[in-house]
């Protein structure tokens, strides 16, 4: 063969190894890639939204966790520390001192403490909440809403697809980055 014609063999060994290149740098790319939105991309939890909530019990009942990972919380920066709170007496309550038979709490996880004449200050303890959101629902509909529902980050699953989120009846959950902080009533972004 002279110099002007090319040697099939060696066009076919040459585009062979172009190729087995071409599909290295492809798939280290790809891989790279990969890496490289796996770490840039952040993780998504669950979180309630406050001004969706319509305390339907769903927390409580729904959550693959016993207790729920959904817990009520309080807002202290809105409480009234009232006498008579409504998230922590029930309307029909018989006196308003702390024995069982006056609260609204089916587990006792509010806890009152007297400040000074007429305010108390009330704290929810969430290892004893079961998040039933009866104390939301008493704040929200007599008080100030100081007490609202919260999925608690690191007691969370973190699902695919959270049960409680499912069944909510005020479809008030949904997924926002991990660095978003929790939200507080009447601070909900869209």
């Amino acid at each position: 063969m002279s110099q002007d014609t090319p040697n099939p063999t060696q066009d076919r060994r040459g585009f062979l190894q172009r190729a087995a290149q071409g599909l290295g740098l492809f798939f280290l790319g790809g891989v790279g890639g990969k890496l490289v939105s796996d770490t840039l991309s952040e993780e998504m939890v669950w979180q309630v939204n406050p001004d969706k909530c319509v305390y339907c019990d769903k927390c409580a009942t729904e959550c693959v966790l016993t207790p729920s990972a959904g817990k009520a919380v309080q807002q202290y920066s809105i409480c009234g520390y009232c006498r008579l709170c409504t998230g922590y007496f029930p309307t029909d309550a018989p006196a308003l001192h702390e024995g069982a038979e006056n609260q609204i709490c089916p587990v006792g996880a509010i806890k009152r403490v007297y400040i000074e004449e007429p305010y108390y200050e009330y704290s929810i303890d969430r290892n004893l909440c079961i998040g039933c959101a009866r104390c939301v629902k008493g704040c929200t509909l007599y008080g100030n809403g100081s007490f609202f529902m919260q999925i608690q980050r690191d007691l969370c699953l973190n699902c695919n697809q959270c049960a409680i989120a499912l069944v909510c009846d005020g479809k008030a959950i949904s997924r926002v980055p991990a660095g978003t902080q929790y939200l507080a009533k009447g601070s909900w972004r869209a």
